[in-house]
């Protein structure tokens, strides 16, 4: 696995010392701390990522900011759906979800609102960026 840029490292860092207070907002926008487990080492990883709100569950986008292949915490995900979310100060079990049906348009635009550059990320690539519902366990 690559090794995590600086600033990925110091948003995780700082969001586990303070228990999300900071790095909860990062450039304006909500995130969360999500631990997929590693589909080949089969050890925690951890990322920062921005959400959405649903229901009852927390959007995610695999964006990988355009890039032909799936971010490795989304292929993490499908292989082991069951993971670990930090939402500010709350930390729970969650099972992700891509979303695949109907609901991935609505879902898709609350994310596009919060964050405008997964338009282009999807305008990028040819693969359909996916769309992961995360529903507390």
């Amino acid at each position: 696995m690559a090794a995590l840029p600086d600033w990925v490292k110091e948003h995780i860092e700082m969001y586990l010392r303070t228990d999300g207070e900071e790095g909860h907002i990062w450039r304006g926008v909500t995130t969360l701390l999500l631990t997929t487990i590693g589909k080949q080492s089969g050890a925690p990883r951890l990322l920062p990522l921005i959400y959405g709100e649903f229901d009852a569950g927390h959007i995610i986008i695999a964006s990988k900011g355009g890039h032909p292949e799936h971010p490795s915490w989304y292929t993490n995900l499908v292989a082991e759906p069951r993971v670990k979310l930090q939402v500010k100060g709350d930390k729970f079990a969650a099972r992700a979800e891509t979303i695949t049906d109907a609901r991935r348009d609505t879902l898709w635009q609350i994310m596009v609102d919060i964050w405008p550059p997964y338009t282009e990320y999807q305008a990028k690539t040819d693969r359909q960026i996916p769309v992961v519902l995360l529903t507390r366990d």
